[in-house]
């Protein structure tokens, strides 16, 4: 019970900026995707009703029980016929190499411990031609006083936050591992809380 609260506090911490920005962001990126997707760390499945009808399956993977148990409920609610849910990481996804249209990351590399696996595997699985499409909170510009905030604040956000870390550089790693990030842009998140506001949201391609 305690982590079913858990996962719908999530919720709750995140209703503000659903409705400010992330709502309208999701349905930004995910409305035209169409064939086979797969996310990755779906989460309680605020991505849900974002996808469009052309989405023939969905493939929710999800490592966390408690945030699993909420987004099956919700997935058969919304779209039985085409969501499958997985207990699995974005470390070792099962899939056969390029059997996916597209990967769908949000609010997700920022918490993933092997990131350059979690990218080799994204990679993998896209069909030729395949993207990712991602929203992500990121470091802020180093030098920065935001960014010193940030790696002040680190260590402790970590280790409430499930592993999350304030200070990734996203999209400079999201290149390093070969992808194209030009259609990756920098944003900003309207919340409260200025460390987690500078974002990069778009599509990148191996």
């Amino acid at each position: 019970m305690l982590r079913v609260l858990s996962a719908r506090l999530y919720d709750a911490a995140l209703a503000g900026a659903e409705r400010r920005a992330l709502r309208a962001w999701r349905r930004e990126l995910l409305q035209d995707l169409e064939g086979t997707v797969l996310e990755i760390g779906a989460g309680t499945g605020a991505n849900l009703a974002a996808y469009g009808p052309s989405v023939d399956r969905l493939l929710l993977v999800e490592p966390d029980p408690a945030m699993r148990g909420v987004l099956a409920d919700r997935a058969a609610a919304a779209r039985p016929a085409r969501a499958v849910v997985l207990a699995a990481t974005a470390s070792r996804l099962p899939m056969h190499d390029g059997s996916v249209d597209a990967v769908v990351s949000t609010l997700v590399l920022c918490s993933v411990r092997s990131l350059d696996r979690a990218l080799a595997e994204v990679r993998r699985v896209l069909r030729p031609g395949g993207r990712l499409h991602l929203i992500e909170h990121v470091a802020a510009r180093p030098g920065s006083l935001l960014h010193g905030g940030q790696r002040l604040l680190a260590p402790a956000w970590s280790r409430v936050g499930g592993g999350c870390s304030l200070t990734r550089p996203t999209k400079e790693l999201l290149a390093a591992a070969g992808f194209d990030v030009d259609d990756v842009r920098g944003d900003t998140l309207p919340v409260p809380v200025p460390f987690v506001r500078p974002v990069v949201r778009g599509t990148a391609r191996p």
